[in-house]
């Protein structure tokens, strides 16, 4: 292949720079962020690897490829921000660690009252709650979405002696950490048994409003909702109104519809839902910034060298899936930073 212009937009230190540029020598790379990337560069560039403004990379009508810092980079994806035959590829397998290990964190939270506690000891207040807490092990665990995110909370789930059920598009044969994987036609029959409904979806037409109050009220009594994949999969309003009245216990939340979340939702002001903006993934957790340098050089090898890309996107599902030529990656399970 004949040397190209890689523009790689990530805070990279000067040996993950160095990795990249190992990854296709032959290549001519520049290095900035998303906040300092001009349009200059966006336009130099036959390929961008990181988030670079939509503004600016809308630009570049003779982009190759695209290779997104993020699981779901659903502002890329409209139609007119990329050339129609620019390929799209993913950061999936970067972020299940990071991602799952924060939904572990708030599962435990809820479950043994720990924000509670932590509100009463804002008070200076020395009294016990006076009703049983719940235990991990034992519970059913309802994995909607069974990605890398889903698939990493499951295996820690089942790890911790939970009884785990995934939810796909379409059934599938069950790894050795669920009970079953059953196709999305089986979602309410599944919601009733499930004291932990965790939702770890792209924002597609599909997934809209995919938990209003119709779905909501199918849920386990006292069940507790998770969502770290998309807000727009949950009516925030009818989640609210359905942890109010009992029928759910709580849920975490690193997701909401809309996003910031309106100072007046009620959601802020209920006890047993947690909030965070929108940071389980990022660079919070150092492991997810190499995984995705790792996923970068990996693919960036296979591009300087004419190869199928892996983690390539479909436009129209949004996501990594079967139809696409290449792999889906799974940083815990490969090794693609190699």
């Amino acid at each position: 292949m004949t040397e190209k212009h890689i523009l790689v937009a990530l805070p990279l230190s000067a040996g993950q720079r160095e990795r990249i540029r190992q990854a296709a020598p032959g290549f001519a790379c520049r290095f900035t962020t998303e906040e300092t990337a001009t349009l200059e560069e966006v336009l130099w560039a036959d390929a961008i690897l990181g988030n670079v403004p939509v503004e600016l990379i809308r630009q570049n009508r003779r982009l190759v490829w695209f290779q997104s810092n993020f699981a779901g980079p659903d502002p890329y994806l409209e139609p007119g921000v990329l050339p129609p035959d620019c390929l799209v590829t993913n950061a999936t397998g970067a972020y299940g660690l990071a991602i799952s290990e924060w939904m572990l964190g708030m599962w435990l939270a809820l479950a043994k009252d720990l924000q509670l506690y932590r509100d009463r000891q804002r008070r200076q207040c020395w009294q016990a709650i006076e009703r049983p807490v719940r235990s991990v092990a034992g519970s059913r665990v309802l994995c909607v979405g069974m990605g890398d995110i889903g698939a990493s909370f499951a295996r820690r789930a089942h790890a911790l002696g939970a009884e785990v059920v995934g939810v796909r598009r379409h059934a599938a044969p069950a790894p050795d950490y669920c009970l079953r994987v059953v196709g999305a036609e089986e979602l309410d029959a599944e919601l009733p048994g499930a004291d932990v409904v965790a939702l770890s979806l792209p924002g597609t037409p599909e997934t809209a409003r995919l938990f209003d109050a119709a779905r909501l009220a199918r849920c386990k009594p006292g069940a507790i909702l998770i969502n770290v994949g998309r807000g727009t999969a949950v009516d925030s309003d009818a989640l609210a109104a359905a942890i109010e009245s009992g029928a759910l216990y709580g849920a975490a939340l690193d997701v909401t519809d809309p996003e910031p979340l309106p100072p007046e939702h009620p959601l802020w002001r209920l006890d047993t839902v947690l909030i965070t903006p929108h940071i389980s993934g990022r660079f919070s957790l150092p492991r997810t910034l190499e995984n995705i340098v790792g996923i970068f050089a990996h693919n960036l090898r296979r591009f300087a060298s004419g190869q199928t890309l892996d983690n390539q996107m479909s436009r129209r599902t949004r996501y990594v899936s079967a139809e696409m030529p290449g792999r889906r990656l799974t940083c815990e399970a490969e090794a693609p930073a190699q």
